[in-house]
């Protein structure tokens, strides 16, 4: 249980947060937390107070976007079509990671690099929830055979990273996706009954 901050000290959580968004926006994704509390106006032990580590930062920054991408992932989950579930998923993951570059650090390492334990929370509930979506297209055998869970999540950071070399990467997202969707889609998908 998280305790409540004193209406000071969220406070100035909230300013080094948008401190660190405006850094984020800027292009800066560096985070030093002297150069954030600086920037922000305050002392340097007041950020490490509220984000002992840059990776606290980043993780605290990503939460809303992690958060929202676990409603995409039910929404998902919960689809009549297994294979549009698959194609909300992955669009979802994807498209997440372009609009916030601090969720798509988070998302592309592993949870032995997590911060906090709220992270490793979303990590897990999102595996749960892409496996259910992924399962039940393979049992449908709309997957291509042997591709596995993270061969999908690698796959999909490779393309958030090829969307970013360039101009307008947004332009670009549903072409990238389609060519992923083609890609990992088994080119005869097993017939009911068999």
């Amino acid at each position: 249980m998280t305790a409540t901050l004193r209406a000071d000290a969220a406070r100035n959580r909230d300013k080094l947060l948008a401190t660190a968004r405006l850094m984020v926006a800027a292009g800066d994704l560096s985070l030093q937390l002297n150069d954030v509390a600086r920037r922000a106006g305050m002392g340097v032990g007041t950020v490490y107070r509220h984000f002992p580590t840059r990776r606290a930062l980043v993780e605290a920054l990503a939460d809303g976007t992690f958060t929202a991408l676990l409603d995409d992932a039910r929404a998902a989950s919960r689809h009549d079509d297994a294979w549009a579930g698959v194609e909300l998923l992955l669009r979802a993951l994807l498209t997440r990671q372009l609009a916030e570059p601090t969720f798509a650090e988070v998302i592309s390492t592993g949870p032995d690099l997590d911060a906090g334990p709220g992270t490793t929370a979303h990590r897990d509930e999102f595996g749960r929830l892409a496996r259910t979506v992924l399962g039940r297209a393979r049992r449908g055998g709309e997957l291509r055979p042997g591709l596995t869970d993270e061969d999908l999540h690698h796959l999909v950071c490779g393309i958030v990273f090829a969307l970013r070399i360039g101009d307008e990467p947004g332009g670009r997202v549903d072409r990238y996706l389609r060519v992923l969707l083609d890609g990992i889609r088994a080119t005869t998908p097993a017939r009911p009954g068999r």
